[in-house]
């Protein structure tokens, strides 16, 4: 196995690719990847000896088709207009992905397919996810090249502007996701006292679970992704041991890390690292989950997004371009006052491509470590670098290293479109360091650091951005509103930000890639897929609670006991019983999305919620108390 080809690098010539190809006959198949505006990738098997043949046309986007009824492009591929290309991009690795359940009969190797990163392409338009970050890049880079040259001396940082060459995008994500045995439930109760008390986090894996994930981190290597680490996360529970010694009632939390890259070929690599992750836990007799919140009441899964920025200078070194030139004297450089600056304060029109789903924002409440509130947290001192974990988005800082200076998303899950999410970010990232070149790191420090309702030269007067405190448990709900503004509660609040905020949308479509057509599609893909999953999922599963919540017979009945059936028995009817003269909660919400009342519908999603959770704590109580 060791001869196997993993990784054909970015820009390899074509006679190579040829040859590479014609040595390993292990490799069947081509798959070209396209990743639409809801972070799907496309997959098919291409003989590998048409893509041979036919190589050229490949990278000019004539071999390969799909339609848009293959790909969620809403409003843009129609079924009148629904012809979309795929040219290849070579600027990219392309991985081989092997099938360990099918071998070649004649090398006695696993079939193999090459997946090659693509664009997709509509009436001439690149439409798709990778295009859009790949051209909002090069937009950024031209911006930022043509600053420098204009502000030779840039504060805090200790790089001559006309001297600056090239920028380098760095990003990486870290993935968290949840194993078990299949078709067993999850202890939730026990799960959740675990996690409270720490007993899963770092702990040693076992069984079936340390076989996989050593087997994923050995894979992973093949590729060349440098992983960082694997390890337990906060959620899980002690697995049992059956007759014949074999591990079951597993249910455990899990993450990998894995080495930076150019910000392209980051969101590539996850994808990659997912479907890796799922093919050996599966090998292995293991469900694995990449949803935000999996289970409610428990740890979700998060994927903190790292976001770094670099300058290559004419004598050909790299700068880290948010290190301070004294790291024990400022927090950064104006160039990083001035990303983190712009991040947050367009984050309202960031937030609906990090959180475009019901099960991500389950995930975003107070007490999981999931952040809440558009805040930062830079430390107490520029001496001691900020660990908060409670804030939006960290400042991450090595004292001995500068070049490891970036920041850390912390809102993104598995299934945020990393693509968008880095689009986003990097345009709003322009934006406030344009703002603040002009600026000493002093005059941005106390602008970041200004209190709510004071008067801001780049920031909104009525918001803070700064916290070294526990969000979670130093504010009130009230007081994080207040000085952070609302988080949206469902998907349809979350999307509504992009036509309130004009001015804000302009701010991240500047470089013409994330444009008004891709904006809308995306958005009203979003929507689709909330209405839906709201009418044939989660109601349906909300039923199924509803009527489990069933009373029960016993011999010895208190007033409590009583009492709480009654605040039940009411809640149930309220929930999911109509009568001639009114509808029930779930009837009303699906009316209200049937006639397009998204913002009622968006209202009675929460209110149901928030009923569902107190039905849960109340029949829990009355169970708990039937002796």
């Amino acid at each position: 196995m060791a001869e196997l080809l993993y990784t054909i690098k970015a820009n390899t010539p074509k006679e190579e690719i040829i040859k590479l190809l014609r040595d390993r006959p292990e490799i069947k198949f081509v798959s070209l990847v396209g990743i639409d505006l809801a972070g799907n990738d496309t997959d098919e098997k291409i003989p590998v000896e048409i893509f041979i043949k036919d190589i050229d046309e490949f990278y000019a986007g004539r071999a390969v088709q799909t339609d848009g009824s293959s790909v969620v492009l809403p409003g843009i591929a129609t079924l009148n207009n629904a012809k979309v290309d795929m040219p290849v991009d070579p600027n990219v690795n392309w991985f081989v992905d092997y099938n360990f359940e099918h071998y070649d009969n004649v090398t006695n190797r696993p079939v193999g397919t090459l997946r090659i990163p693509g664009f997709l392409i509509h009436d001439g338009k690149r439409v798709d996810s990778r295009a859009i970050l790949t051209d909002t890049l090069i937009h950024v880079k031209k911006e930022l090249v043509d600053l420098f040259h204009q502000h030779h001396e840039i504060s805090g940082l200790d790089v001559n502007g006309k001297e600056v060459i090239d920028i380098v995008f760095t990003s990486a994500t870290e993935l968290e996701f949840w194993v078990k045995t299949p078709l067993e439930e999850a202890a939730v109760e026990e799960m959740s006292a675990s996690q409270v008390m720490q007993e899963q986090y770092w702990e040693r894996t076992h069984g079936a679970v340390r076989c996989a994930l050593e087997q994923t981190i050995i894979e992973l290597e093949k590729y060349n992704l440098k992983v960082e680490m694997g390890h337990k996360e906060v959620g899980g529970l002690k697995a049992q041991i059956d007759e014949a010694g074999r591990l079951t009632h597993v249910c455990e939390q899990l993450e990998i890390d894995w080495r930076f890259a150019d910000a392209v070929q980051a969101a590539d690599n996850e994808i990659l690292v997912r479907m890796i992750v799922k093919e050996i836990f599966r090998a292995n007799g293991l469900e694995v989950s990449f949803k935000a919140k999996p289970m409610i009441g428990l740890a979700g899964n998060g994927e903190h997004t790292h976001i770094g920025l670099a300058a290559v200078t004419a004598d050909g070194k790299l700068h880290n371009l948010f290190a301070a030139k004294d790291p024990k004297k400022d927090y950064m450089s104006a160039v990083g006052y001035g990303a983190i600056m712009g991040i947050l304060k367009n984050y309202e029109v960031i937030n609906p491509f990090v959180s475009a789903t019901n099960d991500s924002l389950n995930r975003l409440k107070p007490g999981f470590e999931a952040p809440v509130c558009i805040v930062t947290s830079l430390g107490h001192s520029p001496e001691i670098p900020s660990r908060n974990r409670t804030i939006l988005a960290g400042l991450i800082r090595d004292l001995e290293n500068p070049m490891a200076t970036r920041f850390e998303l912390r809102a993104c899950n598995p299934y945020s479109n990393t693509y968008l999410v880095l689009a986003a970010a990097y345009s709003a990232l322009l934006d406030g360091v344009k703002f603040a070149i002009n600026h000493s790191t002093d005059e941005l420090l106390k602008e970041l650091s200004k209190d709510a309702g004071q008067e801001g030269i780049y920031l909104e007067k009525d918001r803070a951005y700064r916290s070294e405190e526990d969000v979670f448990e130093d504010y009130t709900q009230d007081e994080r509103d207040r000085l952070f503004g609302k988080p949206p509660a469902t998907v349809w609040e979350n999307m509504e930000a992009l036509k309130k905020y004009p001015e804000k949308v302009k701010i991240i479509s500047c470089g013409g890639a994330l444009r008004e057509e891709i904006i809308e599609s995306f958005r009203v893909g979003a929507l689709l897929r909330w209405k839906t999953e709201l009418v044939s999922r989660i109601l349906p599963e909300m039923r199924s609670l509803v009527r489990k919540a069933k009373k029960i017979d016993a011999e010895f009945v208190t007033d409590m006991d009583a009492y709480n059936w009654n605040k039940i028995f009411i809640l149930r009817a309220e929930l999911a019983k109509d009568s001639i003269d009114e509808k029930s909660l779930f009837t009303r919400l699906i009316d209200a999305l049937v006639s397009k009342n998204y913002s009622k519908a968006s209202d009675l999603q929460v209110e149901i919620y928030q009923k569902i959770e107190e039905l849960k704590m109340l029949y829990d109580a009355y169970e708990k108390n039937i002796i």
